[in-house]
């Protein structure tokens, strides 16, 4: 089945965007385990995509909790059918050895084949804060062996993002122990490696105004080589902020505020055939209950009225996107995000679930 989700005009010709029926990734309820966060996506080789997901407890903060590993799947092809589950042995030896858990929220492919994977660092256990520092993993053979851990640079933080641009990684680092900042020495950091991910330095501090009660993060590139990075303001869900590069993340310039009429909580942005679209929930959860949104632009400042996918589910719809060319030549958005399974008596709430994949699409 698909959905018609969005038309506009573009070069003069009418441009549809489908959504297609959305299928479980990870059947979590059948397992009665949760999975939060960790939705990494890459594309490795034509056609390869190796796609994570958080293996966690479903009993304790109600689901909402990185207490449990990492595991991830291949698919050979272009997403059509995966592979079977394989854990993450680093993130099961943090786990057993009760030192930090782990999730990977961003996974770039290098030109040289190599993918390079961020692990975010809770030093919480039971919770995700406070965040430790943020560790890379490697692996040069398609994901069969992973190199040892190392830390990126010393912040504590989380990665937002990470995009492989023109023979550099570029990764969006929040340098901030908890969620949300609190003070001017929170800061965004874009942190690059020349190498193919085997060292980090800093690269610029992204300059917004403020980083006080500001939280999550995503970038992408222009077609013009533009650098457009955006966080969420917790007491503003309907203005995502937005900050602009001219010359590669060095500098930065051209703050605007993108308003957003359904609001957006964590937000995250891919660009297909001439449209970009953003995904995530639709601001914080109200009375128990949240919904999937979805906006497109044709500038990456100015947004369509939102479309609500799904609504209804509390807790959930942390979300990651990737564009693949398939094999008939034609550009598809595959968006992976959580999904809540469980219905939480009145009064309470759950953070129970299972991991969706759905296809966009453009005529």
């Amino acid at each position: 089945m698909k959905q018609l989700i969005h038309e506009q005009y573009i070069g003069g010709a009418l441009k549809r965007l489908h959504l297609l029926e959305p299928e479980i990734y990870v059947d979590n309820e059948a397992r009665e385990r949760s999975g939060h966060v960790g939705h990494a996506m890459t594309e490795f080789a034509p056609g390869k995509i190796i796609a994570f997901n958080s293996n966690t407890s479903a009993k304790l903060h109600s689901g909402h909790s990185p207490f449990g590993w990492i595991e991830y799947r291949i698919s050979e092809d272009y997403g059509k059918s995966w592979g079977k589950i394989n854990v993450l042995d680093y993130s099961v030896k943090e786990f057993v050895d009760g030192i930090h858990t782990i999730a990977i929220e961003k996974a770039v492919t290098c030109e040289d084949g190599s993918i390079v994977a961020f692990c975010l660092t809770c030093e919480g256990k039971l919770v995700y804060e406070p965040y430790g520092i943020p560790r890379v993993i490697r692996s040069e053979d398609g994901g069969k062996t992973w190199s040892e851990a190392k830390e990126m640079l010393n912040y504590k933080g989380r990665v937002y993002d990470a995009i492989y641009h023109e023979g550099s990684i570029y990764v969006l680092e929040f340098s901030n122990d908890d969620f949300l900042g609190k003070g001017s020495e929170h800061l965004y950091r874009i942190i690059k490696s020349d190498d193919n991910g085997k060292s980090f330095y800093e690269h610029s501090v992204v300059s917004f105004p403020s980083t006080e009660s500001r939280g999550y993060g995503n970038m992408i590139f222009t077609p013009e080589n533009t650098l457009l990075v955006y966080v969420y303001n917790a007491n503003d869900e309907v203005n995502m902020d937005c900050i602009r590069s001219n010359d590669l993340g060095k500098t930065w310039n051209n703050y605007v505020k993108c308003y957003v009429d359904k609001k957006i909580r964590n937000p995250q942005i891919g660009f297909l055939d001439g449209q970009y679209i953003l995904h995530g929930r639709a601001g914080e959860s109200e009375a128990g209950t949240g919904s999937f949104v979805i906006y497109t632009s044709l500038d990456g400042i100015n947004w369509s009225q939102g479309e609500i996918l799904v609504e209804g589910r509390p807790a959930c719809f942390y979300s990651n996107n990737i564009v693949i060319k398939c094999a008939d030549g034609k550009n598809r958005m595959l968006v992976q995000y959580s999904e809540n399974y469980n219905d939480p008596a009145p009064g309470k709430w759950s953070g129970q679930v299972n991991v969706m994949h759905m296809w966009i699409e453009s005529n």
